[in-house]
């Protein structure tokens, strides 16, 4: 196998153990400020907001979820979108 398609084959595992690991959970709860919350499969509370609804939450907790294993097992010199400091480069 190549060095190419070792990373790719690396980053897709990273993207599906990300999706697998962040997915809503049990039932809706209204708060008692009149708010909804759900349950992520990481323990996390996902919740509406004053400026964002919990269909935004959700979808933000799983982009944040997949950059975040993406990020890890990036090659350290690929170009990137958003800087990324030193603690956050692959090892």
């Amino acid at each position: 196998m190549d060095r190419q398609a070792g990373v790719s084959a690396a980053m897709h595992r990273a993207k599906n153990a990300a999706r697998a690991s962040h997915v809503t959970v049990g039932e809706l709860r209204r708060r008692p400020g009149g708010g909804f919350e759900i349950d992520c499969s990481c323990g996390m509370v996902l919740t509406n907001g004053p400026e964002w609804t919990l269909d935004e939450h959700i979808r933000l907790h799983r982009a944040e979820a997949r950059y975040l294993a993406l990020s890890e097992v990036a090659p350290a010199g690929m170009p990137r979108l958003i800087p990324v400091g030193t603690d956050r480069r692959p090892r």
